[in-house]
């Protein structure tokens, strides 16, 4: 099997939030948020606990998905973006039976996956602005602050692929990276996959992220 052939008729199998992904299409311009609204959002700065529960987050998801449990990538995908795609696929029964068929899609043709764990610097950010009242000189005050932590962690995933008649295995090497997203003070992360995300995806439901915001890249390449 050629890796050409490979990535573009399996791609959306392998990476399980890809198939999400694939389903959106391109994303409508979002609109402006209540915080271009209202003003100045206050913003905070991110403590190395959070990128490193989100990175840890990270590399369970990938070892759950290693030993197979694909289901936990399922129910482990961001809500809001879970909710799009199943809006696109005629709802969330449709999604989660494509979902669903991917770990026996995968042993059909043969692939496996060898290992999926994050690898170089997390990027992170801050989403979801709304109204939170605090103290200033003892007197109730309305701001506009974040709510939830973005983390975008890069990845590596290998995958084995046995070719009919061939007795070597095929080694697929892809980087790329997962969105983890969390409730500031909470530890309950929840994942998109990089694979066919855009910036526009992602601004789609995050509508303060920044405009010259850059994704980690996505490489596939065979390992001899």
């Amino acid at each position: 099997m050629k890796l050409k052939s490979f990535l573009s008729s399996c791609a959306a199998l392998i990476l399980v939030g890809g198939i999400a992904a694939a389903q959106e299409g391109a994303a409508a311009p979002p609109p402006p948020t209540e915080a271009e609204v209202l003003g100045e959002v206050v913003a905070e700065t991110i403590p190395p606990e959070v990128l490193a529960s989100a990175v840890s987050a990270v590399a369970k998801l990938g070892d759950e998905v290693v030993l197979g449990r694909y289901q936990v990538a399922v129910e482990r995908m961001n809500p809001r973006w879970k909710a799009r795609a199943a809006q696109r696929m005629g709802g969330m029964a449709a999604l989660e039976k494509q979902l669903d068929g991917v770990a026996a899609q995968m042993v059909q043709q043969g692939i496996s996956m060898i290992s999926s764990k994050p690898q170089g610097q997390p990027r992170p950010y801050e989403v979801t602005p709304a109204k939170r009242i605090i103290k200033q000189n003892g007197v109730d005050t309305e701001i506009m602050a974040y709510n939830q932590w973005m983390v975008l962690v890069p990845t590596v995933t290998k995958f084995r692929i046995l070719r009919p008649g061939i007795p070597k295995p095929l080694v697929i090497e892809s980087t790329g990276f997962q969105v983890a997203i969390c409730n500031k003070g909470k530890n309950d992360w929840t994942f998109i996959d990089g694979s066919g995300l855009s910036t526009n995806d992602l601004r789609s439901l995050f509508n303060t992220l920044p405009q010259n915001m850059e994704l980690p890249p996505i490489v596939k390449r065979e390992v001899r």
